[in-house]
């Protein structure tokens, strides 16, 4: 078997897909993007396309080292994005060749299920209780929110208040058992990061996550010691190097790799694995599309760290396109009670609406974060 044509699709809200095709009449589909930089993600995989055909799409494992180690320059959110997109769908093409999901293929599944959990907080959080409680309604046991708006690196104490108050309405809408993750989103520095994480702690969260940027590290274990919830972290990490930093500084304990940034599903399987010798948890991040929420479910199937699965379905940011408008069988991630089951097809588990993606990507996409500014006039993170 011999790979023909890489096929890259830019389709909205915000995604990018690619089908790798091959002589054997087998098509695998990934999802290699960078949010807000997906034509440049687009070009990264035309480059490594050069390599791959003519090559047999089964020798994973190898074409992985070559995609990595064949550069000088190596790493960082693009190269990782563009490798795991390529990744999943060579896995994907492997597991439909031999009539098995991708988990067979990894050691078979040590769960049937996984816990999923619903985001309620758009950008500027607003109406979240209510969100929380529609959530929880329609079977959800766990809900996720942005913390704040911007802050400062010192801010004011009203601003911590409404924090506070949104999560208290959050609380009093869900009662006490369903679970509330925190995302201060990396627009927190440090010296509000104490402050939040002292006035939090009362809330008994699921998480507070990306408390501060990854490149601030060094500032976990102080943080990590002064609030009780589970700190969560990673979505901005791209290989196993980057959380090897992670796991040896200590203090992060949910890791939140994504496998259509952390090198595909060959690299994020490592990555899990190097955590669990921690005893760290794993809630792999997935905001995006149905390839990769089914590339997430098939090592959820494996990995026995992890315990959450983040999904985008009806997310803000699915304005126009939502998870399900792409995939043929709509009720192929069985949610129930609060969990999704693990597809059960041969490949990723999913058959890609292939004519809707060719319409949809006609239209394309030119979707980026927006810039947000402090009342100063200066730059705020996002």
């Amino acid at each position: 078997m011999k790979i023909t044509k890489l096929t890259i699709y830019k389709v909205p809200p915000r995604w990018l897909f690619l089908r790798i095709d091959t002589d054997a009449g087998i098509s695998g589909w990934g999802e290699p993007v960078v949010e807000g930089r997906a034509h440049t993600v687009a070009a990264a995989v035309e480059e490594l396309a050069d390599y791959l055909v003519g090559k047999d799409p089964r020798h994973i494992e190898d074409h992985w080292s070559v995609l990595y180690r064949g550069g000088f320059y190596r790493g960082g959110p693009v190269l990782m994005s563009a490798i795991a997109g390529i990744d999943q769908a060579l896995w994907d093409i492997k597991g439909k060749d031999l009539g098995k999901p991708v988990h067979e293929l990894l050691g078979g599944p040590v769960r049937d299920r996984i816990r999923v959990y619903s985001w309620i907080g758009g950008d500027r959080p607003a109406d979240t209780a209510k969100a929380a409680k529609d959530a929880v309604a329609r079977g959800f046991t766990a809900v996720k929110m942005n913390a704040t708006e911007e802050l400062q690196y010192v801010d004011t104490h009203d601003k911590v208040e409404r924090v506070l108050e949104n999560v208290q309405a959050i609380r009093d809408a869900v009662g006490p058992h369903i679970g509330i993750g925190v995302d201060f989103h990396g627009r927190v520095h440090k010296p509000m990061a104490k402050v939040l994480m002292r006035e939090l702690a009362p809330f008994k969260l699921m998480f507070i996550e990306e408390p501060v940027l990854s490149e601030y590290l060094e500032c976990i274990p102080e943080l990590a010691a002064i609030s009780p919830a589970p700190i969560a972290l990673g979505e901005r990490l791209y290989s196993r190097y980057d959380f090897k930093r992670v796991l040896q500084t200590g203090g992060v304990d949910i890791i939140q790799p994504d496998p259509s940034h952390a090198g595909g599903i060959t690299e994020t399987r490592k990555i899990a694995a190097m955590a669990e010798a921690y005893d760290v948890a794993l809630a792999l991040h997935c905001p995006l599309g149905p390839i990769a929420l089914a590339a997430n479910l098939q090592l959820d199937a494996v990995c026995h760290n992890a315990f959450i699965q983040e999904q985008s379905l009806g997310i803000h940011y699915n304005a126009g396109n939502d998870l399900l408008d792409y995939v043929t069988d709509r009720n192929v991630f069985a949610y129930a009670d609060g969990y999704v089951s693990m597809p059960k097809g041969p490949g990723l588990g999913i058959e890609v609406n292939e004519a809707y993606v060719a319409e949809r990507a006609a239209v394309g996409h030119q979707w980026h974060n927006p810039i947000w500014r402090h009342a100063d006039g200066s730059v705020a993170e996002w």
